[in-house]
């Protein structure tokens, strides 16, 4: 059992249609058929959406999306129309809404792995490899990889979990010419992404991006290389071995797993919400990655 610990009730606009609520954004369509993405502060984990929000979070995603948007635009394109508020919004949702166009989404979360942790290092523990890639002997958790990789998964609805998949499994579902255009620009983009974050003292160590195609163009979509969407690690502290400092919510993922939470991922009651202090320290990592990978304070 897993999903909405509280599943909030949409806000209604005239002249949007609410389409979804996801674990972090409410998507709405306007009359002319464009999407209107606004990120909300939840904070998921372990396929459950927490009962306590991260003040400021979705700004965090939403500005630092569009950041990166700017510094990707010669390697693919993004869906983004506009940042203007439709008309009839409220204020708050100011700085975390993006109207966008509507694309045919690929179910494929492309994911890019340059160090070797999390679901991954957990199969190349069991088998040496990671999605069927073999890879050497002798990676702990948090080893640079010898090149980065591409380890697709299966796209999960809220409360599934998201599940690696070979790249062949990839190729059979939207066919070969696709797959290695998406295996192709997830690189790419991994590529740039990790020697801008390098630049700027942070290790990328993976991330996933999702892809849509306008017509026959293929197209970058949702958020892109965010704390909710990527490891990133301090790079004065990398210390493969161990598990790593980081800037994303591996910090909530390690209070639940605590015995301060009192919690036990492996039942079916729900995560307990997070103390302030989880609260504050979370923020202050999601803001210190957006200010140190932009160079721009936060405001």
């Amino acid at each position: 059992m897993s999903g909405f610990v509280e599943k909030p009730e949409p806000l209604q606009v005239p002249g949007l249609t609410h389409l979804h609520t996801g674990k972090v954004r409410e998507l709405y369509e306007t009359e002319a058929g464009d999407l209107v993405m606004v990120a909300s502060d939840r904070m998921s984990a372990y396929d459950w959406v927490l009962p306590t929000e991260i003040p400021d979070k979705g700004r965090v995603l939403t500005q630092l999306s569009l950041w990166w948007f700017e510094r990707l635009a010669d390697l693919v394109p993004n869906h983004v129309l506009s940042t203007d508020l439709p008309a009839g919004a409220p204020d708050a949702w100011a700085g975390r809404t993006l109207v966008c166009k509507a694309l045919d989404m690929v179910p494929v979360e492309c994911v890019a792995r340059g160090y070797l942790t999390g679901s991954g290092l957990a199969e190349y523990e069991k088998s040496r490899t990671v999605c069927g890639l073999a890879l050497p002997e002798g990676l702990v958790d948090g080893s640079e990889l010898p090149a980065p990789i591409f380890t697709p998964a299966t796209k999960a609805a809220v409360g599934d979990h998201d599940e690696n998949v070979p790249y062949e499994e990839v190729a059979h579902q939207v066919g070969a010419e696709t797959a290695a255009l998406l295996r192709q620009k997830t690189l790419a983009v991994y590529r740039r992404g990790r020697d801008i974050a390098r630049e700027r003292g942070i290790i990328l160590a993976d991330t996933k991006f999702e892809f849509g195609f306008d017509g026959e163009e293929l197209i970058i979509a949702d958020e892109v290389l965010t704390p909710d969407s990527s490891r990133f690690w301090p790079a004065d502290q990398w210390q493969p071995g161990r598990a790593q400092p980081s800037y994303d919510k591996q910090y909530v993922r390690d209070w639940l797993t605590s015995p301060a939470s009192g919690w036990d991922r492996r039942s079916e009651q729900p995560p307990p919400p997070l103390p302030q202090e989880v609260v504050d320290a979370t923020r202050a990592k999601y803001v210190e990655a957006y200010e140190r990978l932009t160079g721009t304070s936060w405001s």
